[in-house]
């Protein structure tokens, strides 16, 4: 496959995320699109975010989220240098919460 044909099926995709309204869309949508293991694993990855960003210590994620120390540093070098996708996240999720 193409660069040209897996950016234009990467752009499909956030665009058919992009049209999704509520949670069950969403429960919908990446219900077919992904394993449940894929899924509890997005799901762990955010929340650890969250608890990087709340301060806690690596071994307190571990026990908290079942992920290795190894995915725990992946998550928190995003937090630091990534591309930003958790921390706007994080932040608009903090701006529902107020």
């Amino acid at each position: 496959m193409g660069r040209k044909s897996a950016d234009e099926h990467l752009n499909l995709l956030f665009e058919g995320i992009l049209t999704l309204r509520t949670i069950e869309d969403c429960e919908n949508f990446f219900g077919d699109l992904c394993t449940k293991t894929e899924l509890r694993e997005m799901s762990k990855r955010l929340y650890a975010a969250t608890l990087i960003a709340k301060g806690e210590k690596y071994a307190d994620i571990v026990e908290k989220t079942g992920l290795s120390t190894a995915t725990i540093t992946r998550v928190n070098g995003c937090l630091r240098d990534g591309n930003d996708g958790y921390v706007y996240v994080l932040k608009h999720l903090g701006e529902k919460e107020t």
